[in-house]
């Protein structure tokens, strides 16, 4: 049996939304581009929405938005998907990575002030694996050292923390789009803000430093900044927007496949299932099982191998950040972040996405508990 990591879900709905647009003049900043941005805004319940091509442009613009540059610091996670640091390298920050929570996996917020200095301009959270962050406990800290604060929320579009959806917290928020995501546009991203001004910057960086034009015509060369081809097309935002439709459907079938899961792994002794924190609504972007510490990381990588072997889609969500090529040449080390460490060697992500059966679902524990055995 061939079980995929991971699997969009796409329906006769979403692809005629597509082809309704190929039938129209605009394939790019057009009707759609609007609506969509407009409609997850109002979904979240935040004044602004600006589409980009990934998330990780979405997050690269929102740090220049703020002015974050050359000398400031910025602190953040090292246990994410490397884009939430590489993007304060864009702009020649600095990441200070601050170590994470071991049941949440979130950035552990009784750490940050002792990470804070005079250049610290930025708090970067990230909502990892769908499960958002302590978010009142950040918002205290950037108020109590004036620090800016921004929410990378690419993993966790319908999550809610404390009834309040995530991508409404900090200056701007995030979301991605990717394939994997709990909806897709292919690829994309969306920001998220209350500011007006920020909105405003964002959609001019997106697109070359033009103003707010919208049409090819007057004022189109016409480029105020130095920008980027961040745009997502109209094609995009149209298979967006009939996904989006589709959120709470979307999200109340990874609800099940995670249950299913949960209901399956309670009994196996050395393997931990997520922790979710009582005071937040998950947003299951994958499903990451951990060994337990009686296993070594070598352990774990035999078991990706055995998985993979038997046709299961696998991976070790996430190696940490600051141990990647890049970062160990701005001096981090094996040591610097040892809950990170210790939970990056030893996770499984196992298959994930909304149409897993329990057929499926049974073959993935079934293979995971055999491999087990042979390790003991």
């Amino acid at each position: 049996m061939e079980v995929p990591l991971a699997r969009p879900d796409i329906t006769e709905k979403e692809i005629a939304a597509v082809v309704e647009v190929l039938r129209t003049p605009y394939l790019s900043l057009g009707p759609k581009l609007e609506e969509f941005e407009r409609r997850l805004a109002a979904y979240v319940g935040v004044k602004h929405g600006v589409a980009t091509n990934s998330g990780t442009s979405a997050l690269h613009l929102i740090i220049k938005a703020l002015g974050i540059s050359e000398g400031d610091e910025v602190i953040t996670t090292p246990f994410s998907f490397i884009a939430s640091a590489n993007c304060i390298l864009f702009e020649r920050a600095r990441p200070v990575f601050v170590d994470i929570d071991p049941r949440t996996l979130n950035i552990d917020p009784g750490r940050i002030e002792a990470a804070i200095t005079p250049k610290t301009k930025a708090i970067l959270a990230v909502d990892v694996f769908g499960q958002p962050a302590d978010w009142d406990r950040l918002e205290g800290i950037a108020r109590r050292h004036s620090l800016l604060l921004i929410e990378d929320s690419a993993e966790a579009l319908g999550a809610e923390y404390k009834g309040r959806k995530a991508g409404s917290f900090g200056e701007a928020a995030v979301f991605g789009f990717y394939p994997n995501k709990q909806i897709t546009t292919g690829e994309g991203g969306m920001i998220l803000t209350d500011n007006d001004g920020l909105a405003r910057l964002c959609r001019s960086l997106r697109n070359q430093g033009r103003g707010v034009a919208r049409h090819e015509g007057q004022g189109w060369h016409q480029h105020e900044r130095l920008g980027y081809n961040y745009r997502l097309s109209e094609l995009n935002c149209a298979l967006g927007l009939a996904q989006l439709e589709r959120l709470e459907e979307i999200l109340e079938k990874r609800e099940r496949v995670a249950q299913m899961y949960n209901d399956r792994l309670r009994d196996i002794d050395g393997v931990e299932s997520p922790y979710i924190s009582p005071d937040v609504r998950m947003s299951w972007f994958v499903y990451v099982v951990r060994l337990s510490e009686e296993y070594s990381p070598e352990d774990r990588d035999r078991m990706l191998q055995g998985l993979k072997a038997r046709g299961i889609g696998c991976s070790n969500y996430f190696p940490p950040i600051h141990l990647q090529p890049v970062y160990r040449e701005l001096g981090y080390r094996e040591g610097d972040f040892p809950v990170t460490e210790r939970v990056a060697a030893r996770t499984i992500a196992l298959p994930f996405h909304n149409n897993l059966t329990e057929r499926e679902v049974d073959y993935v524990v079934r293979s995971l508990k055999e491999l087990l055995s042979g390790l003991r």
